[in-house]
């Protein structure tokens, strides 16, 4: 069982499975090229922190303890640890990159974990040393509030990997799932009709986005479709999709929907832009 984690990548994932993390007791890396995304990163820790503070969660002195735990760094050499977690952009030969230049500075036995949503993870091991040691470890927004995690196993995956991965989880106070790589994996094959059917009726005129969102949620979800993808990205949202089509032979069922495909074109991706389905201005 490992008392440290890298991860890769300080934009939103990153940021709150890294708050998870030290929150839970772990020596925590936070690593990402761009120094203002890492500075949005540490003040979005302890603004969290105040909340929790604010809230009788946690104690001032408490604080402190997680705060010392976190290393934040643009130096891809401070990122070694026996488990790394990658949440960077939704591109293949990326995150490949990304693992082929940890791999030169960690032990061979370290665990490379990917946060993807549905990119393959025995594409992501067919380029990278040691494959048996990469697995899925997909997230949810919020990381730090949401329970579950996909802990995806791969063609080549060890089982010692994912008995680690899920021990980790535990620790994290994580609702695990262990699940086989496909595209998707559960929750976005599953999901991925609440968006595409929900737009569909948009593109038809059969109601109006808003009408849907609320009765959605006047019918038990948490959140409508529309205040769903605002939350997650439009871009994000939209590149699930279109993976899922084209890794099922462009089956119509999964066709990304044009409505998307212009919010995603004109910059309106929802509320990390300020404006989706919704304005958040």
């Amino acid at each position: 069982m490992t008392n440290k984690i890298c991860i890769a990548g300080a934009g939103t994932m990153g940021c709150g499975i890294a708050f998870c993390a030290a929150q839970n007791g772990f020596d925590t890396i936070l690593f990402d090229t761009n120094n203002n995304v890492l500075l949005n990163a540490k003040n979005s820790v302890k603004k969290n922190l105040d909340f929790l503070i604010e809230k009788n969660k946690i104690t001032s002195e408490e604080k402190s303890a997680i705060l010392q735990r976190f290393i934040f760094t643009v130096d891809i050499n401070d990122c070694v640890a026996p488990l790394i977690i990658e949440a960077i952009v939704e591109k293949p030969e990326i995150k490949i990159s990304l693992f082929n230049q940890l791999a030169a500075i960690n032990e061979s036995s370290s665990i490379f974990a990917s946060n993807t949503s549905s990119l393959s993870i025995n594409l992501l091991q067919e380029g990278i040393p040691n494959p048996e040691r990469v697995a899925g470890m997909h997230f949810f927004n919020p990381a730090q509030i949401m329970k579950l995690v996909e802990v995806v196993k791969a063609k080549q995956t060890s089982d010692a990997a994912i008995e680690t991965i899920m021990e980790v989880c535990k620790q994290m106070k994580k609702t695990a799932v262990l699940c086989i790589d496909a595209p998707g994996f559960i929750v976005n094959r599953v999901a991925r009709h609440y968006y595409l059917e929900a737009m569909k009726l948009v593109e038809l005129g059969i109601a109006t986005f808003e009408n849907i969102d609320e009765i959605m949620e006047a019918t038990g979800f948490k959140m409508g479709p529309f205040k769903l993808m605002d939350l997650i990205g439009m871009d994000i949202n939209l590149a699930v999709s279109t993976s899922l089509y084209e890794a099922f032979n462009h089956e119509p069922r999964f066709e990304p929907s044009p409505i998307q495909i212009n919010k995603v074109k004109d910059g309106e991706l929802g509320k990390k832009t300020g404006r989706g389905f919704y304005s958040y201005s």
